[in-house]
């Protein structure tokens, strides 16, 4: 039993719809059984897969995003962002990606950010007089940029399995998610100037001034993980339950829109989505075991090397395949199976583990805006009543500046490794 007979079997168990860690176990089952290796090393590698202090992280994050969306922080991000930059031409495209980014400082979830921000901002845009194929598009392109500004759920899982600092991925995720923001203006200066779309009234700086008090406070969120991680007041997992206490503060006490009840569902929520999460890495684990056995990244690694041994093409070769399995896998199932393979070749080949961690989840967070998954597409549909196919095509232009953003990357490190370099000393 080979590599090829495994994947079938890993995909096929997918395509019938068996969850990814279940398919992940049963493909590894029945290669152990195949194989004849004793099945007990499923329950050494299920209870030794989560035990990982960094992973503590993730449903610290889940709670604390879970809690942002509750008290209303959503609406008062919009509107300061609108008080901002709603003047520009295409005003509401532009406050779209600024929201993104100041959410994405409290989130870390491409899927909080459109499903918070998605039906606040539509419904906005569509007041306004924007079309929906414009309005739609750039909500879900802009939430993919949740997950790149610290804090990150998705650098978290990465940093774990691949050894590699969070800390340094939470910094290095800056510039390119502002750079991200950056690439999908243009975009929207083009669409705005081509079909003449409105502009807001420029607000007074008295006006601009009331927002910024009323979005403040959240907005210290990213500054506090960040500060406290530089300062080396708290470790990056630490970082994660000072959020989540922090959030808790502003809902209880600040905000009051949260009581013991609200509490209690929202952990309950929080710890099933964790769950699932932490679930997966158990069951890759097991599936790392079978993949480490049949010596696939060393075959992988050599069949790459047979091609190109220029970083920048391996580098190219990886992230075409990367958005090919984004189009059906969910992006952290796929970072949980392919960081084993690919962090030893990415290391063989000299580039830094940091630079390849914000290439590999911006690639896969594209995923999310494509079919048959694209899960920020299936969320931004039913929170606004678009139809999926309609949204899906709407958005397709707008994934070239992503793409762009991570081509910049692999011919510019130091755009990921600048302020890593100068903050923490990578």
């Amino acid at each position: 039993m080979g590599i090829f007979e495994i994947l079938l079997i890993l995909f096929s168990c997918m395509v019938i719809g068996i969850p990814i860690a279940f398919s992940l176990m049963l493909t590894s089952l029945f290669y152990l059984i195949v194989k004849g290796i004793p099945i007990t090393i499923i329950l050494q590698r299920l209870f030794a897969g989560p035990d990982s202090f960094p992973l503590l992280a993730v449903p610290f994050f889940i709670f604390a995003a879970q809690v942002m969306n509750t008290t209303g922080v959503t609406m008062r991000i919009f509107k300061f962002a609108n008080s901002c930059i709603g003047h520009i031409k295409g005003g509401l495209g532009h406050v779209n990606i600024l929201a993104s980014i100041i959410f994405a400082g409290m989130s870390g979830s491409a899927v909080a950010d459109a499903g918070g921000l998605g039906l606040v901002e539509v419904t906005a845009m569509r007041d306004a007089g924007y079309d929906d194929d414009f309005a739609l598009a750039i909500t879900a392109s802009s939430s993919i940029i949740g997950p790149i500004i610290p804090p990150s759920v998705p650098a978290v899982i990465y940093g774990a399995m691949a050894g590699v600092s969070i800390g340094g991925l939470f910094i290095g995720g800056i510039i390119p998610g502002l750079l991200m923001g950056l690439m999908l203006s243009m975009l929207v200066f083009l669409y705005a100037y081509k079909r003449n779309y409105p502009t807001n009234k420029r607000e007074s700086i008295k006006e601009i001034l009331l927002s910024g008090i009323n979005a403040f406070i959240p907005m210290l969120t990213p500054l506090i993980i960040i500060g406290g991680i530089w300062t080396g007041w708290f470790t990056p997992t630490e970082s994660a339950a000072v959020a989540a206490i922090y959030a808790l503060i502003l809902g209880v006490f600040v905000y009051r829109e949260i009581n013991i009840s609200d509490i209690w569902k929202l952990l309950k929520k929080s710890a099933g989505l964790s769950s699932r999460g932490i679930f997966i890495v158990a069951a890759a684990q097991i599936f790392g075991y079978v993949l480490a056995r049949e010596q696939v990244a060393p075959k992988l690694s050599q069949f790459l090397f047979g091609i190109t041994e220029n970083p920048q093409g391996i580098l190219l070769l990886i992230i075409a395949f990367l958005l090919v399995i984004g189009t059906f896998m969910e992006p952290v199932s796929a970072m949980i199976i392919l960081i084993p393979v690919f962090n030893p070749i990415i290391r063989t080949m000299g580039i830094h583990p940091i630079q390849f961690g914000i290439i590999m989840i911006i690639t896969l967070m594209i995923g999310l805006l494509t079919p048959p998954v694209g899960q920020v597409l299936y969320i931004l549909s039913v929170v606004t009543g678009a139809k999926f196919e309609f949204i899906a095509k709407s958005v397709a232009i707008f994934i070239i500046p992503l793409i762009i953003v991570v081509l910049m990357i692999v011919f510019i490190p130091e755009i990921v490794l600048f302020l890593p370099r100068i903050m923490i000393g990578i």
